[in-house]
């Protein structure tokens, strides 16, 4: 199935690594030129741009704090000047703490919360005029845990900070009148995203809350990208789709 993206342009915020660069190379490889945000991972930024040009695609590393709202103006503008246009925001950049909310504190509260919501609050506010240019072009999606949704014991700020981001996403789906549509992808563990050795010390324990029995990779994510960010995801708005082994079925 072809997705079309030839002449679309994608901005991805962690793109530099793990679902995010899966998900930047996924764009490239169906046309779009993607620019690649990161923040302290420079050297991994530029390996997925240069796999991209390899193959052919188009694709700028771009270093930018996210919940710094200039530099993330500067960074849209950036965008627009190499590439002449922004179709498609991917809000995938993310930081979580892993521990239970009563030894937490407010300090690493406003850390998870600055990255996962505000700075999702910034790219998008920031690339919205320029989504909403060319009429029915206009995507944005938010990538998020399942945890959003159902809870996890350890992660109960940043899965606050990413459910916001699930209101953000039914809102602009609701007040666009330019065709544009804001989706959630909701994830399960990934293997490559996570602390690994928390994983190994826990793999067998979370293994079982998985119906299909293994953990995620983010091959298992880009496709559904991919069809978000496409004309042939043009209906879809508002959703939150769940990539996660069926770990939630709601």
């Amino acid at each position: 199935m072809e997705f079309g993206l030839e002449g679309k342009v994608a901005l991805v915020t962690g793109g530099a690594r793990d679902v995010g660069r899966e998900i930047a190379v996924g764009l490239a490889s169906e046309g779009a030129s993607v620019v690649i945000n990161y923040n302290g991972s420079k050297a991994a930024a530029d390996s997925a741009v240069e796999e991209i040009r390899a193959r052919g695609g188009k694709a700028l590393a771009l270093a930018c704090d996210i919940t710094d709202r200039q530099a993330v103006d500067e960074m849209v503008a950036r965008t627009v000047h190499e590439f002449g246009r922004l179709n498609i925001l991917v809000n995938n950049a993310g930081l979580v703490i892993r521990k239970r909310f009563a030894e937490s504190n407010p300090a690493e509260w406003r850390r998870q919360i600055d990255v996962c919501l505000y700075g999702t609050l910034n790219c998008t506010h920031a690339a919205l005029p320029h989504l909403e240019r060319d009429p029915g072009a206009g995507r944005v999606i938010s990538v998020i845990g399942d945890s959003s949704r159902v809870g996890e014991s350890g992660l109960a700020i940043g899965a606050a900070a990413r459910a916001a981001n699930v209101a953000l996403m039914k809102s602009l789906a609701r007040e666009t009148r330019s065709g544009m549509t804001a989706n959630a992808i909701s994830l399960g563990l990934i293997e490559t995203a996570h602390d690994p050795e928390f994983l190994e010390a826990n793999r067998e324990k979370l293994t079982k809350l998985y119906p299909l029995r293994r953990l995620g990779f983010p091959k298992d994510v880009a496709p559904v990208a991919v069809l978000l960010a496409s004309e042939r995801g043009s209906w879809i708005t508002g959703q939150v789709i769940s990539v996660s082994g069926g770990f939630s079925m709601v």
